[in-house]
């Protein structure tokens, strides 16, 4: 199914804010994971990051990503979408500020930093389990 009102509802409430996920990665046709701050708007998480850590190198080699977190999983595409004051990041820049606003800025994230980015991780498919239901879900 595609994602619906529903799903995109209970996507929201529960990674709309600060969602710590797990985030894996390949290298190597090795699997590594780990967990991130993530925040979830129309089919994408996002996650700020440096450019120059081993899971953002890992995904420039190999995009496929896994992601899980409160009763859901999927994979998807991952992608440094740049730095966060970058011209066409400062909308999300200014969502990601607000939901991580308990450590965004209390020196986690410095901005002054070139490598400092954004991945978006695009979902293509996924499962979420609300209610008693499961939903199979195409991005």
């Amino acid at each position: 199914m595609k994602p619906n009102e529903l799903t995109e509802r209970i996507m929201r409430e529960r990674f709309g804010g600060d969602a710590l996920i797990a985030l894996a990665t390949v290298e190597n046709g090795k699997p590594f994971v780990r967990e991130v701050d993530g925040n979830y708007l129309s089919g994408c998480f996002y996650v700020v990051t440096h450019a120059k850590s081993r899971k953002m190198q890992q995904i420039e080699k190999d995009a496929a990503v896994a992601v899980s977190g409160e009763w859901f999983s999927a994979v998807g595409e991952g992608e440094n979408i740049g730095h966060p004051c970058k011209e066409e990041n400062l909308v999300l820049r200014e969502r990601l500020k607000l939901a991580f606003s308990t450590w965004y800025t209390m020196g986690h994230v410095d901005e002054s930093d070139p490598d400092t980015c954004i991945l978006r991780i695009k979902l293509r498919e996924g499962t979420l389990f609300a209610e008693g239901k499961r939903y199979d879900i195409e991005y």
